[in-house]
This record gives structure tokens, sequence and C-alpha cells, in this order.
């Protein structure tokens, strides 16, 4: 795809407004200049012209017939690095080979089209529920959009996932699904909090990746437990994974791009998607920004250089509270905290007693934007 300008704040997600005010506008080459709907876009689209384009539902692409082409492809490079939805309902030949993952994109968006009704397979009741499922098929287009532009700045840099587990049961899914992470170079450090390895034997054997496990007797607190898993990172960078909830393929891979666009200290993002396993629903909150500066983000799914981590004094020997503590210390110090989207992430959330973030069920039934019977995650999750 062509090269987005990195380093420029005008071509980054930041800012993404999840709820559209605008209807869709088409996009267009006139005279030599690129317009949408009727505003006249600088070259590049300032962060005037982003701000005001943030608020479409997205932006139906008009091809030039024969000047202007490349012109073209960048810009769309440049759009789609922003989080801009696109979409084409045809495209042609010159621009399916000048970049055809991009040209798949562009006719994808989702059934029912930019102002469709979303997800027929589960239809939410009331309007408002509606909306919010438009608006997240949006969300998932202009996520994957935004991947395929910034791919080529993102090598698959190293990260040290520390997974920290006081459930046995629970260790094999999770090294599962951090074996399918993409476009990462991973390495893990398991810490077994009051059991054996002979307990996960199996599971270890079978990961794939590089692993180191160690062992801390239940007394330990679950600070200290972190601290020591931390202090057998490799990696430069150090990604925090808790055993029990669901990651994307690209968690990970979402994680390193917000790093480079933004440049923050600390990168997460917002717990939006829960699963409440007693009842057997999936909801969704959205209370929560993405794509914002922040004091807080899921604690797991913290990513963090090593030095970052060692100045701010490390994980803490707390018995709870250990990601918030990290987060406040960070904050308070000066560091910047980036929140980027959360539809690669899903919490589990079992009874009180098993988290330590804890709140009861209705809770989060409260703070639903959405309720959907059965496991609902994003598409992003591509669960199977």
């Amino acid at each position: 795809m062509t090269v987005i300008a990195s380093g420029s704040s005008t071509l980054t997600p930041e800012g993404y407004q999840r709820t559209p005010t605008r209807p869709m506008e088409e996009l267009r080459r006139e005279a030599g200049r690129w317009w949408a709907g009727e505003r006249r876009l600088a070259d590049p689209p300032s962060a005037e012209d982003l701000a005001w384009l943030r608020e479409l539902t997205g932006l139906r692409v008009r091809w030039p017939y024969n000047e202007g082409r490349q012109e073209a492809m960048a810009l769309l490079a440049a759009l789609a690095g922003a989080g801009v939805p696109l979409t084409a309902e045809a495209v042609p030949p010159w621009a399916e080979r000048a970049d055809p993952v991009l040209a798949d994109l562009l006719r994808s968006w989702p059934e029912g089209g930019p102002d469709g009704a979303g997800d027929p397979s589960a239809p939410p009741k009331g309007a408002d529920a509606r909306r919010s499922v438009t608006d997240l098929r949006r969300e998932e287009h202009s996520v994957r959009l935004r991947r395929h532009a910034w791919r080529s700045h993102t090598a698959d840099a190293p990260v040290t996932v520390v997974l920290a587990s006081r459930r046995p049961h629970h260790v094999p899914e999770a090294l599962a699904q951090i074996a399918r992470q993409r476009h990462v170079e991973v390495q893990v450090v398991l810490a077994l909090h009051g059991f054996t390895a002979d307990l996960v034997r199996p599971a270890v054997r079978a990961f794939p990746l590089p692993i180191t496990v160690i062992e801390a007797d239940a007394a330990t607190v679950f600070g200290e437990v972190l601290a020591q898993a931390a202090a057998r990172a490799d990696a430069g960078l150090i990604a925090k994974w808790d055993d029990d909830d669901w990651y994307g393929p690209e968690h990970l891979a979402d994680l390193l791009m917000a790093r480079l666009y933004s440049g923050a200290d600390v990168v997460g993002t917002a717990a939006e998607f829960f699963y409440l396993e007693p009842l057997d629903v999936t909801i969704r909150r959205t209370d929560y920004k993405s794509e914002v500066w922040s004091d807080h983000v899921a604690g797991g799914t913290i990513l963090l250089g090593r030095d970052t981590l060692a100045e701010a004094g490390g994980f803490q020997p707390l018995p709870k509270g250990v990601d918030s503590a990290l987060l406040k210390t960070i904050h308070g110090a000066g560091g910047r905290i980036y929140r980027t989207h959360g539809l690669g992430y899903m919490l589990r959330r079992s009874s009180a007693a098993e988290h330590t973030w804890q709140l009861p069920l209705a809770h989060f039934l409260r703070v639903a934007t959405n309720q959907w019977r059965g496991f609902r995650p994003s598409r992003i999750m591509e669960a199977e």
C-alpha cells in the first residue's frame, strides 16, 4: 500500500468517532483537487479536514478516470490510516493491481451497507441498540482499513507476554490464544500462582513459541508474582495477559500499531465486551471512548516498555489493584497512556469471588449498551 507519512498526527486514528453525526459523502477529484461532499480537502488532509471527516458515516469513493490515480491511492492510504471508513461498490483494474488488499476492503462494507441495521443474526431491541450495532460494524471495517494502512510501518517486534495464573484449567486456552498472535514475535513468561508445572505440562510442551515457566506459592501476593515474571522478560516490550479472557489474533499487533502512531509510554484497550458466564450473556459497554489519551486502560491489555515498567517501580506487591496502581504511578509521573480500540478483547466475568476486580454481574447489565444471548464477540476477534 502507499506509504503513510508516519509521525504526522493528522494521519492516525486518534479522535475516531464511534457514532457518526453525518451521512455518507462522496470522495471525488475535480479540477485537480479532492473533495468530500462539498468540502475541499487540503493536500494532504489537514487536522481540520480529518476532524470533519470523522463525523461522517464514511466516504464512498468515485475513482478518477485518468489523471490523479497515484494521488488517489496515496489519499486512500492516508484516510485509511486515519480511521476514516471507506467503501466503493466497484474498484477499477488499475486500483486493483496497485493494492488488491485495499480493493477487497473497499468492497467489504458489512451486510446492510453503511446505513444498514448491522448483524441480522442477533437483532437487538430498540433503535438505539440497532444504531450501536451498525456503529460496531462500521468500526470493525475501520480497524481493518487502518491495520492495512499501517502494516508496512510495523515490523514484527519482540514482545514478552507476562501471564500469571491461579487456575491451571485456564492455562491451555490462554497459551493457545497467545500462539495464534500475528505480526509479532512472542515469548511468554508463565507464572504459576499456587500450583506446580506438572498440572500444565502438556500445554507448555505443545506451545510452539519460547516460554519460561516459574512457580510461586499461594501465599505470595499477586503483584509480587507479576514482578517476578516481568523480571524474566527478555524483550524490550512487556504485555500483560489475563488467563481467563479472550484475545483476537491481532491483539498484540494492534497494540504495537497504536504505540507506533501515538508514541505513548503505555498502550491498552478499553474494556468493552464482557461475557457473563453464569448468565450465558454477552454485553457491550460503550461509555469508554477509544483512540484517546487517558489515565486508564484495561489491565489485561497493558503494553509498555520494560524500561518504563522499571522507572515506575515495577508491579507493586499488592494482592489486588496491581494494574491500577501501575497506571496511576506512570500517569502521575507524566507518562502518556493511550487507549486504542477494544474490539479484539473480551473479558470473562464469573462469580465476583474469582476476580480481583470484584463487581457483581448486575453491574455489567446496568452499564450495557447491548446484550446478546451466548458468546458474541466482535468480528475482529475471529472467534470460531
